[in-house]
């Protein structure tokens, strides 16, 4: 992979609330609390400093102990992009880091090589707004889950497109032989810190509000983002089954 113009900057996003697993981000882990594995992961992408963006002190005081670095974040903000663009500004009021990585405080598996791979649209001529990841879906029942988000995008033979639009239906349309590829987003982001300021600071779009998918506001607003294909979707730890599937991996 060739290497980004710019000096990225890692953000996790991490809040204590979660309906389905409260208190996740303190999760114990194969002997650490889950942000602290999120953490680690994303210091071996060694692509840049990985601050936690913290919603409560609780999680600050973890990621410190396992010398990390985090900062306290606004609890009320709606969402992790707004908590990595507070966090963006007090670690980094000077403006130094230009590429914004978003990696998800519930991925502790998530493959360095994954936070690696959003980077590489921004080695382009001209790189886009947004970056993010998808991974061609293998299961069948996949195909029609819609907690399963879809792209629509044509990879044509290479590993980079642009996002046409994100959906929890089948898109492009399923013919139903399953003959034709459907590609499952990933959830982790790279922004130019230009397009994350302009990001947050749009209101929620119409077709966002409708498929309950923020990166829809994006698009919306007529911001390019390019989607990179990799093997393999990560395990987020969303219920205490993913939590148990996150330990026995790493117990390995």
């Amino acid at each position: 992979m060739a290497a980004p113009a710019g000096k990225p900057i890692v953000l996790v996003p991490a809040r204590l609330a979660s309906t389905r697993l409260p208190n996740k981000p303190l999760a114990d882990i194969a002997g650490q609390p889950m942000i602290v594995q999120v953490w680690r992961r994303a210091c071996e992408a060694e692509v840049g400093p990985v601050v936690v963006a913290a919603a409560e002190p609780e999680i600050v005081a973890a990621v410190e102990s396992a010398g990390g670095r985090a900062v306290l974040t606004d609890p009320a903000l709606p969402s992790g992009s707004d908590r990595i663009h507070q966090a963006l500004q007090r670690v980094d009021p000077d403006g130094a880091h230009d590429i914004v990585v978003n990696v998800q405080g519930d991925l502790p598996t998530i493959d360095p090589a994954a936070i690696r791979a959003v980077l590489a649209p921004f080695a382009q001529a001209e790189p886009p707004d947004i970056a993010t990841l998808a991974a061609e879906i293998r299961e069948p029942a996949e195909r029609t889950n819609p907690n399963v988000v879809k792209i629509a995008c044509a990879f044509d033979g290479g590993s980079l497109a642009r996002a046409l639009y994100f959906s929890r239906t089948p898109i492009p349309w399923d013919q139903g032989d399953g003959a034709l590829p459907l590609y499952h987003h990933i959830g982790l982001y790279a922004y130019r810190r230009a397009a994350l300021d302009r990001f947050v600071a749009l209101p929620p779009s119409p077709l966002e509000k409708r498929e309950r998918l923020e990166q829809l506001r994006a698009l919306e607003a007529g911001m390019r983002i390019t989607v990179v294909l990799v093997d393999t979707v990560p395990l987020g730890v969303d219920t205490p089954a993913d939590l148990e599937t996150a330990r026995r991996v790493l117990a390995q």
